[in-house]
């Protein structure tokens, strides 16, 4: 089995985290992507977020309908921070010993990843799936990783990836770029402007239901 983990806050989910997630499951062969709602993250600080309970549900009511795609709350279940290591830990611990891992990651978060707690064993617990941008140029993991640890990174073609010797890769892969952010959808809320097409309409509905991100 090859599961995706897909973090965030997802404050809220929009069309960008979907088409990504299913595109990456082509792309990468995978069996299912969970979608992991962030209770506390370590990178976001100075912004007041949405409790948890309605960040779940929004996934819940956007990812319906697709046997693709699932959520976890397991970042809620902890104390803390959500730190992305003891979320993998998690999965591998309470699944079969011979489940793939694939960490989804945006290119702006994976170019940071030295800052990441026990990032260098998190690199040897998983693979990586790293979404690009369009004009992304990859194949240069010195630019990111410590040039020691980047030189033992080998270029697989047949798999399209720079694989470790311990067996766990880094997956550059090029997905539509859909330009929505979440925090632009939650201005256009809190001016009263449309955010149709920009998630679905269930979402919509749930935001207005909840007097979500007014002033």
């Amino acid at each position: 089995m090859k599961w995706g983990l897909f973090g965030g806050t997802f404050d809220p989910v929009h069309f960008g985290h979907l088409r990504a997630a299913q595109e990456l499951i082509i792309l990468l062969n995978l069996d299912r992507v969970i979608f992991i709602p962030a209770a506390n993250p370590p990178h976001k600080t100075g912004r007041v977020i949405t409790p948890f309970e309605h960040r779940l549900q929004m996934v819940k009511l956007a990812i319906a309908g697709n046997n693709s795609f699932s959520v976890s709350d397991v970042e809620f279940s902890r104390q803390g921070k959500s730190y992305s290591i003891d979320t993998v830990r998690y999965f591998l611990d309470s699944r079969d010993k011979n489940l793939e891992l694939y960490f989804i990651t945006g290119q702006d978060a994976f170019d940071a990843i030295t800052t990441w707690r026990e990032w260098e064993t998190l690199l040897g617990l998983c693979h990586f799936a790293v979404m690009t941008r369009p004009g992304y140029k990859n194949g240069r993991l010195e630019n990111i990783l410590p040039r020691e640890l980047a030189s033992t990174y080998v270029y697989a073609e047949g798999r399209d990836g720079f694989i470790h010797p311990g067996g766990k890769g880094v997956f550059f892969r090029k997905t539509t770029f859909l330009d929505i952010s979440a925090s632009d959808i939650r201005d256009s809320v809190q001016q009263g402007q449309s955010i149709q097409y920009l998630t679905p309409d269930a979402v919509i509905h749930y935001v207005g239901a909840n007097n979500l991100y007014q002033p």
